[in-house]
């Protein structure tokens, strides 16, 4: 008898409703169940990543997909306080950004992002490249084993 799929959750970091909007209709998947969890800016992303505040019962993650450009703590930070810490640096993040700067890509990756999509302008395109990274994430790749634990 096969093993029961585990939901995912994902954590969605992005202040700008239209493209939350599109983002989480385009990762509905009927074969991978996933909760998706939204937040709209660093500070917030990191009190859910951290559990605390009104995020004490927050899942751990299993993904974040993360907006370079948010107001306060911006994306850059919340990927740099992520994998300097011991609980959340195994979480994969892919930063999701309208920036298509070389100098961003560089720094995401040197903040050891998973993953760079830059947002197409299209609205096709947008759809497609997020569909294209739920298969990639969802499908083909496995995401780290959470612990039976998700207390930081």
């Amino acid at each position: 008898m096969a093993e029961p799929v585990r939901p995912l959750d994902l954590l969605l970091v992005e202040d700008n409703d239209a493209d939350t909007h599109l983002t989480v209709t385009a990762l509905r998947d009927a074969l991978v169940p996933t909760r998706i969890h939204l937040v709209k800016d660093g500070e917030d992303a990191i009190a859910f990543l951290r559990h605390t505040g009104a995020h004490a019962e927050a899942p751990a993650p299993d993904l974040v997909l993360l907006d370079l450009n948010l107001s306060g703590v911006d994306g850059f930070q919340v990927l740099a306080e992520m994998k300097s810490d011991p609980n959340l640096k195994k979480i994969p993040v892919i930063v999701i950004s309208g920036s298509d700067r070389t100098e961003d890509r560089a720094r995401a990756y040197e903040l050891q992002a998973a993953g760079y999509l830059a947002k197409p302008a299209e609205l096709d395109k947008y759809f497609s490249a997020i569909r294209s990274l739920k298969d990639h994430w969802f499908h083909t790749l496995s995401v780290p084993l959470k612990q039976s634990s998700s207390s930081a």
